[in-house]
């Protein structure tokens, strides 16, 4: 039996007429839909590590990590949210050893809520995490005032959740701006949705539904959700290939904004690969100011001046190498002369070509002025010492 025949089976043979009303009394069950999908669709997927997942995210994850144990959670609503927003549709996905299962619950009725929500309940309590996308700001809060509305136990939502749309925004926000569903299966996996229905017309066409028992305006509800749904498992297999082989992906802005999420989540020596390999593409000046920051916060200055060293040949940064050279050789090294020559060229370079200046640039500028200066009286007084010390023939005057 086709989709359309099981919907069929469910609202009637289609058009305007009405299904014929449950008695109030009757305990109703909803409806449950399966979908199969073979595991050549999910390549990669069963691979999954758990050391993989934990870089992208501070989700908790279960000890016994396993691909298998995660269960991808997508909830079509009547609204965007507030005390009169149901879920009347929920998908719930899985990977198996033979390929990617699909089951959802769909409320044929207001009346078939706390059916609905029983079935989520045996589902969820059958996996160790759940992944969603946006699922943090809407789909679990919902769930969960729902599940209290019909007084339900909340426990089963309370399990690991690893939330793609925060991994995707860290990833790919600056790139490519919004980052839907819909828009990372085109741009990111290659995969762009034909005749998908807009999220924004859910809600009436459920709504259409109830007052006509049509069940065919209910087949594109139930097509979107079990695409959101399998999405989700690609989206996953792919963001932890990035992770693992970031070398392999070809924009160096994703590099970066790997390296910057890596940074944030604690994990410096993967960050810093990023950067290296970010500083190869259009990134080169940024990622070389991340992996010099990160370096000299872990008081590893030699390196981090290196890295000065090498955007000064380079000629990336601007005046921004010099600046931090010459904080490192004056602070760090005690080397004036050659903190003194970096001041000196970066004040050149912010100089050059330029006839009005913002307030920025005109207070960097103030403040290497002030360091040229200091640096000068440093040089000075150490030159009047050597001086003191010495008298004209370079013999020490102490030692005589």
């Amino acid at each position: 039996m086709n989709l359309r025949d099981k919907l069929r089976a469910v609202g009637g043979s289609g058009g305007n007429q009405s299904r014929p009303r449950t008695p109030e009394t009757e305990k109703r069950d909803c409806q449950h839909l399966a979908v199969y999908r073979p595991l050549s669709e999910f390549p990669g997927a069963l691979e999954v590590r758990r050391e993989t997942v934990a870089r992208m995210s501070r989700t908790p994850l279960p000890e016994a990590f396993d691909p298998r144990r995660i269960l991808y959670l997508d909830t079509e609503t009547t609204g965007l949210g507030g005390s009169g927003t149901v879920a009347f549709l929920v998908g719930l996905g899985y990977l198996t050893d033979a390929g990617f299962e699909v089951h959802q619950f769909l409320m044929r009725d207001y009346d078939e809520e706390s059916a609905l929500l029983r079935n989520v309940e045996a589902g969820l309590n059958r996996f160790d995490m759940v992944c969603t996308f946006n699922g943090a700001t809407f789909d679990l809060p919902l769930l969960e005032s729902r599940f209290l509305m019909n007084r339900f136990q909340r426990d089963c939502l309370r399990k690991p959740h690893l939330d793609l749309l925060q991994v995707a925004r860290r990833l790919w926000r600056n790139r490519l701006g919004k980052c839907s569903l819909g828009r990372l299966e085109a741009l990111i996996l290659g995969q762009p949705r034909e005749d998908d229905l807009p999220g924004s017309e859910v809600p009436q066409r459920y709504f259409d539904y109830l007052k006509t028992g049509n069940a065919y305006l209910l087949e594109d509800i139930l097509r979107h959700n079990a695409q959101d749904i399998a999405s989700l498992c690609v989206l996953l297999t792919h963001m932890a290939d990035m992770y693992d082989h970031p070398e392999q992906i070809p924009y160096s802005e994703d590099v970066y904004a790997m390296g910057r999420a890596l940074e944030r989540m604690n994990h410096p020596e993967e960050a810093r690969k990023c950067y290296r390999l970010a500083r190869r593409g259009r990134m080169g000046t940024e990622a070389g100011q991340a992996l010099a920051h990160s370096y000299r916060r872990a008081g590893e200055r030699e390196a981090a001046a290196r890295v000065w060293r090498e955007m000064i040949a380079e000629r990336r940064g601007g005046a921004g190498p010099y600046i931090e050279l010459a904080k490192y050789l004056e602070h760090g090294r005690r080397d004036y002369a050659g903190a003194l020559e970096m001041t000196e060229r970066a004040i050149a370079l912010l100089s050059e070509a330029r006839l009005r200046q913002d307030a920025a640039v005109q207070e960097t500028e103030n403040a290497l002025q002030y360091r040229r200066r200091r640096l000068k009286k440093r040089l000075a007084s150490t030159r009047k010492k050597k001086e003191q010390k010495t008298d004209g023939t370079g013999n020490d005057v102490q030692g005589q």
